[in-house]
């Protein structure tokens, strides 16, 4: 039996979940409504945040979990990528649990948990997971990649953002329209009201499987600031119209690239993850591509699609089980690969 507390604090959530043999007993989060009206993470009021958050959000985890400290066999932490700050938190607070309980130490990249929080287990005969190799389309506020997931700790990027991630272009023109941060789920409810084919937008000629979104979003800004010339109440009178021809751009520019990939690597189990994985436009999308090519897709459930601690967890199960420890001379680190 292999009881795994994982800690994740890579952004403004501060979380912990307990997973045992894979499957998930408790998976608690404790959100960060400061950042809001500021229209973004403030680095130094979320590290103070998680410093306030997370001994009752593991206490929370562990008492609803149904075990006792004792009984983890290890603790997985977050090393990054992410804010330094925040990190710090996470990685102090594992390094006195794993010295306290006397207990193995896990690092884990926070990407690595997206991609394979599709092995977490939401019951005992939970079989719901992807079999290897597969495709993963990552798209998250900070990241945007195509990764061949060879096992669960073999990762090969095959393409990323050369700029801006899908999240952040979502986030920046929603501020550029006046919506409240986060603005990815606020366009993603609106643009439903919305003609998606209303207007275009500029989409990049990269090469490969890259990604660059940075193009779109001066586009985007520019083409605001020429249309309110004309009508100073244009993004009022169009905002859905805006929101779902911005939505549907992105979401083509993310998925031409996947196509692409699938055909080229002849990998045909294709997975989705992070946080934008949970734009419902984008899962619909997948799916009638999905059922064109004749793929075999996984989209996340809801809570494992936003940064979250059972991710951390069953990282952390995998690496316990290859005994790939680290000792507490370990530094959380902002940038961190696959």
């Amino acid at each position: 039996m292999v009881i795994i507390l994982g800690i994740e604090s890579s952004c403004d959530d501060t979380s912990a979940a307990i997973i045992k043999d894979g499957v998930i007993l408790s998976n608690e989060i404790a959100s960060q409504k400061v950042h809001i009206e500021y229209g973004g993470v403030v680095p130094e009021l979320a590290s103070r945040a998680h410093q306030q958050n997370i001994i009752p959000v593991v206490d929370t985890a562990i008492k609803k979990a149904g075990i006792l400290k004792s009984d983890i066999s290890a603790i997985a932490f977050t090393r990054g990528p992410g804010l330094l700050g925040s990190l710090l938190v996470g990685t102090s607070f594992a390094k006195g649990f794993a010295l306290a309980q006397n207990i193995p130490l896990i690092e884990v990249n926070h990407l690595q948990g997206h991609v394979l929080a599709h092995f977490i287990k939401e019951h005992e005969n939970d079989t719901n997971q992807p079999n290897f190799p597969f495709l993963c389309l990552l798209v998250s506020g900070g990241h945007t990649e195509i990764i061949i997931v060879k096992s669960a700790l073999q990762f090969e990027v095959i393409g990323k953002t050369i700029d801006d991630a899908a999240g952040e272009a979502f986030d920046k023109c929603a501020k550029v329209m006046n919506l409240p941060y986060p603005g990815g789920p606020v366009i993603d409810k609106i643009a439903k009201q919305g003609n998606a084919f209303a207007f275009n937008f500029n989409k990049p000629k990269i090469k490969d499987f890259d990604y660059s979104f940075s193009g779109l979003k001066t586009s985007f800004l520019y083409f605001l600031r020429d249309r309110m010339k004309e009508n100073n109440k244009f993004i009022d009178e169009n905002i859905n119209d805006l929101a779902a021809s911005l939505q549907r751009t992105i979401i083509e520019i993310l998925l031409d690239k996947l196509v692409k990939a699938s055909k080229q690597t002849g990998i045909s189990t294709i997975a989705v993850a992070g946080g934008v994985s949970a734009n419902s436009e984008l899962q619909k999308q997948m799916q009638i591509i999905a059922k064109k090519h004749n793929w075999e897709l996984f989209i996340p459930s809801f809570g494992f699609t936003t940064d979250n601690a059972a991710m951390i967890a069953i990282v952390g199960y995998f690496k316990y089980l290859n005994n790939n420890f680290v000792g507490q001379d370990v530094v959380p680190t902002a940038r961190f690969e696959i």
